[in-house]
């Protein structure tokens, strides 16, 4: 049986083969490790391989994790990421223990995330989510509603922009996600100038990796690479 380090030893030689491909350095790339739906001794051996960033898809898992591996096994100190839909009456719990929201869509959820983040703790780091593929099961803004977003998030005093997420059109050939992609490093720039700490682009998943950093992705999501296949 493949283990959790063997697979993540796989993940990152991945990533560095696709970079060394696309002419970049693979310590420029951040590997998120999307842990929904898996168990949390599967997160604790990765975390003992040096494993840092995890990625979850729903609020109430997520912070069960975040409390669970806390009280039991607080030696670790990993960066949680909410990568998932976030809805109005979530924003408080999400605010009290998630370190970055990677899916943020709307003012109405920056203003209720930074009302409500506890003083004693860091900004929320912040990426907005763009719905480059258009298509209307994926959630994001368009394209064209990011800089106002942008703009709102730059104000708040207990969110950091960090910069965009995006998840690729389903079932789409190379060249259309590599249309997309190419789009986002676009948006991403443009976004940059106004704003020059930005540092994030999120886009990029096991089966469109190569591309994503082809295209200048800055963060990687994988989550059966690294766990395997969901049992649920």
């Amino acid at each position: 049986m493949t283990t959790i380090a063997e697979r993540l030893e796989g993940a990152y030689a991945h990533i560095a083969k696709a970079a060394k491909v696309a002419g970049r350095d693979p310590k420029t790339i951040t590997l998120l490790s999307v842990s929904k739906r898996k168990p949390l001794a599967d997160i604790v051996a990765a975390l003992e391989c040096g494993q840092h960033a995890f990625g979850e898809n729903y609020v109430q898992e997520g912070v069960d994790k975040i409390q669970t591996l806390a009280a039991q096994f607080p030696q670790f100190q990993p960066q949680w990421h909410l990568i998932g839909p976030l809805q109005s009456n979530k924003t408080a719990v999400v605010a009290e223990h998630f370190d970055w929201v990677q899916s943020l869509d709307r003012a109405k959820i920056a203003k209720r995330l930074n009302e409500q983040r506890p003083a004693h703790l860091k900004p929320i780091q912040i990426c907005i989510q763009v719905n480059i593929s258009g298509e209307e099961s994926k959630s994001g803004v368009k394209p064209d509603e990011v800089l106002s977003l942008a703009q709102t998030v730059a104000q708040m005093d207990n969110l950091t922009l960090r910069g965009l997420m995006a998840i690729g059109s389903t079932d789409a050939t190379p060249a259309v996600q590599q249309s997309e992609f190419q789009a986002m490093k676009k948006l991403f720039d443009t976004l940059k100038s106004q704003h020059p700490q930005l540092d994030t682009l999120s886009m990029g998943m096991s089966g469109d990796l190569e591309i994503a950093i082809m295209e200048g992705t800055t963060m990687v999501r994988l989550g059966t690479a690294i766990f395997g296949a969901r049992t649920n």
